[in-house]
């Protein structure tokens, strides 16, 4: 039987996976979206609060620090942030 923060955890990951497929940029939708479906389902509870955080970031700031056009902000350079980085070399 599923115990309530398996359930909170699941509608999570689900809230996420949708936030990171429906971005409004077709990039950023494909990148944070990709890595989305991929690594949701492996990530810690405290990487996941990471994402969201992330997921609130506008997709023109969010694409340039992934592209490293620009500089990450300190409160964004993080382990999520590298994980993305990650994925993204490795298309």
């Amino acid at each position: 039987m599923e115990t309530v923060l398996e359930t909170v955890m699941e509608t999570l990951r689900k809230r996420l996976l949708y936030k990171a497929t429906h971005r409004g940029m077709q990039e950023t939708d494909k990148l944070i979206g990709g890595f989305a479906e991929q690594e949701l389902g492996n990530l810690s509870e405290e990487l996941l609060h990471a994402f969201d955080l992330l997921t609130d970031v506008p997709d023109a700031d969010l694409l340039n620090w992934i592209l490293g056009r620009e500089a990450i902000p300190e409160a964004y350079d993080n382990e999520i942030m590298g994980l993305i980085i990650k994925f993204k070399e490795s298309l």
